[in-house]
């Protein structure tokens, strides 16, 4: 990655509805050349998906949790298990597997708290794996972002 690709990246982050004139206007380079340079950093897995980020509280006033998961036993099944139930619940919009006292941090959102108690029974209490979790109910976005500082 050179320093051109550095600006796409910077620029995309910020407005990926940007066309390829615009983007070579801002960066000083060609139409042609940025949607070469966009389609490798693509192919290479750089640029992974391009996404309208939604403001939950403006769409319907989503409810925001922050979720601290220990399992039982970290075996590499338990983990794993767990890992496809998070990938199936579209309510968890990230999750991580850390280390330290938790096995897993999640942030999901909810329309109520009714919702987020369905998803707890479904996602936590129905396992046996799970130990313990510990629900912390979001205030205020004060920010929120996936850009990578380049």
């Amino acid at each position: 990655m050179d320093t051109f690709d550095r600006q796409i990246l910077r620029s995309l982050q910020n407005n990926c509805r940007l066309s390829t004139d615009e983007l070579g206007s801002q960066i000083g380079l060609s139409a042609t050349a940025c949607q070469r340079r966009i389609k490798k950093l693509k192919e290479s897995g750089k640029i992974t998906k391009e996404v309208a980020i939604l403001d939950g509280i403006h769409v319907g006033n989503y409810v925001t949790v922050i979720v601290e998961v220990t399992l039982k036993q970290g075996s590499a099944n338990n983990i794993d298990n767990f890992k496809k139930r998070v990938l199936s619940h579209p309510q968890v919009q990230q999750c991580y597997y850390v280390t330290g006292d938790r096995d897993f941090l999640l942030v999901a959102i909810a329309e109520n708290m009714l919702e987020y108690e369905k998803l707890t029974r479904e996602l936590f209490f129905a396992d046996s794996t799970i130990q313990k979790f510990q629900s912390t109910v979001v205030m205020e976005n004060v920010k929120v972002g996936l850009d990578i500082p380049l």
